[in-house]
């Protein structure tokens, strides 16, 4: 272990990604102070955490979440008591048998492996309470609630500036200047961070690569009525899915609730304004066969009013340059770094990855350029192929959405010989993922994050597979992807008795 024991280390952020560096750090015998604006969750349990808890400083607190076998191993490895505390506020373990689809249930047979293909499902309100307090019962972790940064302080450099503390106050407190001295500091604040323009403003630019995923989405909560029980996961109708113009899912949580998302296009304003209202927001998911056994009235009762997140996109940040640090001793993790769409639910595991490696790398390394270009480059090794993956995702997304609204095809025949074997390929591809087991559990290993995202492709008796499903012809294979659902036109109308 580098001596880095008696460095005063200080985590801006006390979401997941905070909580979850400071648990890395603290269970290597480092002493660690997590500031953060917000209040504590407030006493009770999960529904007190969800309705009652003020988090302005997580914009996608109330949005649904999904804890991936990624994060899950992690915990069941590292942090047995710490699940175990979630199961009993309400989480759920559903494992990969419980996920198969009434096309794959009849061929399951287990193998080794299919035990890390697990997800945890519960809201993020009663996963960050159940965190915080058992984060705060660490004796090497400090949790300074109700403070406000109002900048980063650097100490000049011949190459590169250091950060040594932070500018604070209290809210309730009119006069600035209050300085928190530190060694290191970690910036979590998610997806809103302020560190990139400080450091603007004091010359120091931070590059990014930004791209845009053009949509918006809208989430809404429900719990079940009283002796209703969720429908089976196994049905035709799956719960989440695209028909295009529209993406859909539901996020089973805790203690019986469940949130519905819908994602549209920018460009998709008449639908956008229509599932605003409540009204609005049911007839369009009970319009669609896989939401409908959810949200029917008889099943379940809305909890919430509709609420709409926007300015979703793939970003990364650089903060070195050449394998040296823009700044020394400072880092940015989760959403502060880097982030993918939420639509994909990757966002909470690559948090907790990217803390770990943090923790690895500070407790292995002293110096601050080598502690930098560690960091860094393994951050590109594990988490940039994941960033690629959803970027390309978002591409084809908005090519589709596009292509539907304008009354395209939305899938052409590409022109010359490769892409019309890859566009053949793809199709292929996903048809067995939907029939054949062996092509679903490698699908699977990269949906949950287990390995990067197509490594399940390598293999020869995969390829073998999807070779033997391009004979069929793509057309056929193309249909499976397809779920049963309004065209664009029938969910125009839907929407319009509430405009």
């Amino acid at each position: 272990m580098a001596e880095s024991a008696g460095e005063k280390i200080v985590i801006v952020g006390c979401g997941i990604a905070g909580m979850c560096t400071a648990l890395a750090l603290a269970k290597r015998g480092l002493d660690v102070t997590v500031i953060e604006r917000d209040d504590a969750p407030p006493q009770g349990g999960a529904d007190q955490a969800f309705f009652e808890w003020p988090r302005r400083g997580a914009t996608q607190f109330r949005h649904p979440h999904a804890f991936l076998g990624l994060m899950c191993n992690l915990l069941e490895e590292r942090y047995p008591d710490l699940l175990q505390e979630f199961y009993a506020a309400g989480a759920r373990r559903v494992d990969y048998h419980d996920m198969l689809s009434p096309e794959l249930e009849h061929k399951y047979t287990p193998l080794p492996g299919d035990e890390k293909l697990w997800v945890l499902m519960c809201r993020r309100a009663t996963i960050e309470t159940v965190l915080r307090r058992y984060v705060g019962r660490m004796p090497n972790i400090r949790i300074i609630n109700d403070l406000t940064i109002d900048g980063l302080l650097l100490d000049e450099g011949a190459d590169a500036p250091t950060a040594r503390g932070l500018a604070v106050r209290r809210d309730c407190v009119a006069e600035h200047g209050e300085v928190v001295q530190a060694d290191i500091i970690i910036d979590a604040s998610g997806r809103t961070t302020r560190f990139p323009r400080w450091l603007a403003d004091q010359g120091v630019g931070v590059p990014e690569d930004n791209q845009d995923a053009e949509i918006v989405y809208y989430t809404r909560h429900y719990k079940l009525r009283d002796g209703q029980e969720e429908p089976p996961r196994n049905a035709r109708d799956r719960s989440a899915g695209d028909l295009g113009y529209i993406k859909f899912g539901v996020f089973p949580g805790d203690n019986g609730h469940f949130a519905v998302i819908v994602c549209l296009h920018n460009c998709e304003t008449e639908l956008r304004q229509a599932i605003k209202s409540g009204d609005g927001f049911d007839a369009v998911c009970c319009s669609i066969p896989g939401l409908e056994p959810w949200v029917n009235a008889e099943r379940a009762e809305p909890t919430t009013h509709p609420f709409g997140i926007g300015d979703i996109r793939a970003l990364w940040r650089h903060y070195t340059d050449a394998g040296k640090p823009r700044v020394r001793n400072f880092f940015a993790v989760g959403d502060a770094a880097l982030r993918t769409n939420p639509l994909y639910g990757r966002g909470c595991s690559i948090g907790i990855l990217h803390a770990h490696i943090l923790a690895d790398v500070l407790t292995t390394e002293i110096d601050p350029t080598a502690r930098a270009r560690s960091f860094d480059a393994r951050t590109e090794a594990e988490l940039r192929p994941i960033y690629e993956a959803s970027r390309r995702e978002d591409v084809n997304g908005i090519r589709r959405a596009l292509a539907i609204h304008e009354g395209q095809l939305v899938d052409p025949a590409p022109k010359g010989l490769k892409k019309r074997f890859g566009a053949a390929f793809g199709d292929a591809l996903a048809a067995a993922a939907r029939y054949n087991l062996h092509v679903h559990r490698g699908m699977m290993r990269t949906v949950n994050l287990l390995e990067k995202p197509g490594a399940f492709v390598e293999d020869r008796r995969t390829q073998l597979i999807v070779l033997g499903y391009m004979l069929r012809g793509r057309a056929r294979n193309a249909a499976a992807r397809m779920q049963r659902g309004p065209s664009r036109a029938e969910m125009l109308e839907v929407a319009s008795a509430h405009l």
